[in-house]
Order: structure tokens, then C-alpha cells, then sequence
């Protein structure tokens, strides 16, 4: 079974996600704030998505992270690396649970998976895809110094803006 590595900044801490967890991430999944990425969605729908949280790293060997305080184990999001089936390629993806909104917690957590991303998983390129209406996602997107690369067509979520995030040569 992989291990999931742990990683942290000056505020945070990326960690495997646990059973313990399934509260704070249904009530997420459950809420509004999860339109964007496929919600509403029921507690039990909810369940087999952190499942498969974990299942991504065994398959892939990187996934999502839940980000909580550094010093305090509450989820505050989901931040990390995927790459489903049928999408054009590997993503850096974030959602940010209502209490931790407003921040700065997105930002951090999402530049320490692309770090994580260009180090450690040894990946050239790294795109993320946002709906064109979630304007948040997109600012934190432009944030990162991404650019605008097209749009991709998902039969769940529809079209989906393409944002490419400057290469590793470009960050250093």
C-alpha cells in the first residue's frame, strides 16, 4: 500500500485522508460550495469520493491531501494531485471547506502540491481545470501564475476552462 506523504508549510499541513474526516468532507460535499465539482452530493456519495481519495495514490502514486492548521486536525479542504480517467491530463485541484474560506489556505496548500508535483512526482507540465463560473477558483488559478490553455468537454461537469501552470523551469 503507498504511503502517504505529509506535507507542510508555514500554516499548514497536507496529510492522507482519514475516516475521521467524513464529517467535515460530506458536509462540504453536501453544501453549495461543491457545485463546481460535481455536488451536491449524499454523505454515502461522499464516502466513496474520500475513499477513492485514497485509492488514487495506490494507483497513481500522488493524489489529494486534506489540509488542515498546522497544530489543529480539522479538515479544512482538499488539495493535491489528480488524474481520473478521461481527463487530458494530470491536474492540481483544490476545494476549500467553509471554514476555511477567505484564508489564503487554497493558495499556500495548492503551491506545495505543485512543488510536491515538479520535485518529488517528477512531472514537466501541470494544468487545472475550472469551471468558467467559479471566478474564485480562477483568480487562485491566475494567482499561481497560470494561463489560459482552451477548454476540455466532461459529460459531468461540462466545459471546463484549462488553466496551465508555469513550468518548473519558468518557477525557478
Amino acid at each position: 500500500m503507498t504511503d502517504i506523504p505529509t506535507l507542510t508549510t508555514d500554516r499548514l499541513t497536507l496529510r492522507g485522508p482519514k475516516l475521521s474526516d467524513l464529517d467535515a468532507y460530506a458536509g462540504f460535499r453536501a453544501s453549495d460550495r461543491a457545485k463546481f465539482v460535481g455536488g451536491p452530493n449524499t454523505r454515502g456519495e461522499a464516502f466513496l469520493q474520500l475513499s477513492a481519495m485514497i485509492g488514487h495514490w495506490e494507483f497513481r502514486g500522488y493524489g489529494r491531501w486534506i489540509v488542515t492548521a498546522t497544530g489543529d486536525d480539522t479538515p479544512l479542504g482538499v488539495v493535491g494531485l489528480l488524474y481520473p480517467e478521461g481527463w487530458p491530463e494530470p491536474e492540481i485541484g483544490w476545494s476549500v471547506f467553509e471554514a476555511g474560506e477567505g484564508k489564503g489556505y487554497a493558495h499556500e496548500a495548492a503551491l506545495a502540491a505543485r512543488a510536491y508535483a515538479y520535485g518529488t512526482a517528477d512531472w514537466t507540465t501541470a494544468i487545472s481545470l475550472v469551471d468558467p463560473a467559479n471566478t474564485r477558483s480562477l483568480a487562485l488559478a491566475q494567482r499561481m501564475g497560470c494561463q489560459p490553455d482552451g477548454t476540455f468537454e466532461h459529460a459531468t461537469f461540462g466545459t471546463m476552462h484549462i488553466q496551465r501552470h508555469p513550468s518548473p523551469e519558468a518557477l525557478t
